[in-house]
């Protein structure tokens, strides 16, 4: 367990937790591309702290279906109100914009839309198929809402054939409600589920993250990565919480690193393939890295 945090404590920043400032031509030429092609990317609205190190080494993870939220989740920074048309042409800018960095695997997010019918499947679908157009060799994760719990959104996206189908429960069941707006821990642990049994065996991995410092406590930690062990999800994602401003949800503590390498241990011993556990990692953090692993090939992945 953790030692407990006291406000002064919270007000500073832990000596390992040290966002990386990189500037450089390579950045430049992520915002000038995506400025150019009208994209969205989880990195901006969001506010990642890891914004800087990845757009330095030419990535970045699209955001799909406008920059307008229709949930309000209290730990997040996009944006909640009346939602963008989608953008038709979106799905092809988006390889487009992959072709042009250069990428040999995608990661593709949205906001959730539960205005739309289909809840934006078929938008996700889209963009894999033009993807797979575009870099034919290359590999793609998505970073799906719920779709409400829709087994058959689920299998659309599915049947395009992502390389990673990737849904986060944020936290624990307990914080869920408060944390996480519209979401349900049981709905979100079905999504996991459908998607294993829906997935080519081989060919695409589950994966979930969590975020640490809402107010969880450690026994709450190790509940939620064996109910995804029992959703049989591949890879895990687990970081530390940052409040993107003084109006989100409280943080409760900073977590030591040792404490994320216990979990790493423990997610592995029960049977995770591919384990990613420190205060900076995000859902898409390295998420190639952790795709060849959870594969089990060293090679280039591949859109099947």
């Amino acid at each position: 367990m953790s030692a407990p945090t006291t406000k002064n404590d919270l007000q500073r920043l832990p000596p390992w937790i040290r966002v990386k400032v990189q500037v450089g031509q390579n950045r430049t030429d992520v915002l000038d591309l995506i400025e150019d092609l009208d994209l969205n990317t989880v990195c901006q609205s969001a506010k990642c702290p890891n914004i800087a190190e990845c757009w330095h080494r030419r990535t970045a993870t699209f955001m799909l279906l406008g920059n307008r939220c229709t949930r309000k989740c209290t730990f997040c920074a996009i944006d909640s109100f009346k939602p963008e048309p989608v953008d038709a042409d979106e799905p092809g800018k988006v390889a487009e914009a992959a072709a042009r960095l250069a990428l040999k695997y995608v990661v593709v997010t949205s906001v959730n839309r539960d205005d739309l019918s289909d809840k934006g499947a078929g938008h996700f679908a889209e963009t894999i198929a033009a993807l797979r157009e575009r870099i034919p060799d290359g590999g793609i994760e998505v970073l799906t809402p719920d779709f409400k719990g829709r087994r058959q959104l689920v299998e659309q996206v599915l049947a395009a054939k992502p390389t990673v189908f990737n849904h986060n429960m944020e936290t624990c069941e307990r914080l869920t409600g408060p944390v996480r707006s519209g979401g349900r821990y049981d709905r979100s642990l079905s999504v996991l589920t459908m998607a294993k049994q829906l997935a080519v065996p081989g060919q695409t991995a589950t994966k979930s993250g969590i975020m640490v410092g809402l107010g969880e406590t450690d026994a709450e930690v190790e509940t939620v990565l064996r109910d995804l062990r029992t959703a049989d999800v591949d890879i895990l994602t687990i970081g530390q919480y940052l409040p993107p401003s003084r109006e989100h949800w409280d943080l409760d503590r900073y977590v030591e690193p040792a404490q994320f390498e216990a979990w790493s241990e423990m997610a592995y011993e029960i049977g995770f393939k591919a384990v990613r556990s420190a205060p900076m990692v995000r859902s898409s953090y390295h998420a190639e890295e952790m795709a060849r692993q959870a594969l089990g090939t060293d090679k280039e992945i591949r859109l099947h």
